[in-house]
């Protein structure tokens, strides 16, 4: 099944369908990474896993300073993000955090890194009871994923660690 999500579209998500739940209304619409702007895959290894391309699934490191209580930041890659969001639940708890390291280790032995940032794109939370870069595209800045400029692109990408807190369009002077 896991292996299957490099072709498969997943139908919903764990969080979706609680978001579903609590908000009555959910807005979602899968997008190629063909119909994405480059910008959005650059914006989003950029603020989430800067090594990305380069690591295999983990960042060691930085687990090893999470685990230490000095890290500045989750140690999650992009790569366990789309576990936990597409296979798992959100929480925190050593049971999920076993799993996911297993479905990452499946997911990057059999998935490309461009199907993977794919996935990410389009089931990231992007705001309360929404999801995917097309659905904030449409919600934040009236426009599509594929049409994001790389300053609208950088504004999702920043809320993506606490979307339900933060707004894109919410920027400072130092934006």
């Amino acid at each position: 099944v896991i292996a299957a999500g490099r072709w498969a579209v997943p139908p919903v998500t764990l969080t979706m369908v609680e978001q579903w739940r609590a908000q009555g209304a959910l807005a979602r619409d899968w997008v190629s990474l063909d119909d994405i702007s480059a910008e959005m895959p650059r914006a989003a290894v950029a603020a989430e896993d800067a090594g990305f391309c380069a690591h295999q699934g983990f960042e060691w490191e930085a687990i090893r300073a999470q685990l230490e209580g000095g890290a500045q930041r989750g140690a999650s890659t992009i790569s366990q993000q789309v576990a936990k969001n597409v296979y798992l639940w959100q929480g925190r708890s050593w049971l999920r955090k076993g799993l996911e390291a297993g479905v990452t280790m499946i997911i990057e032995a059999t998935w490309p890194k461009h199907r993977i940032i794919e996935v990410y794109l389009n089931v990231a939370e992007t705001g309360i009871g929404t999801f995917g870069v097309e659905a904030a595209a449409q919600r934040y800045f009236d426009t599509t994923a594929s049409a994001l400029t790389a300053t609208q692109a950088a504004q999702i990408a920043a809320i993506l660690p606490a979307p339900r807190q933060r707004d894109p369009k919410a920027t400072t002077p130092f934006h």
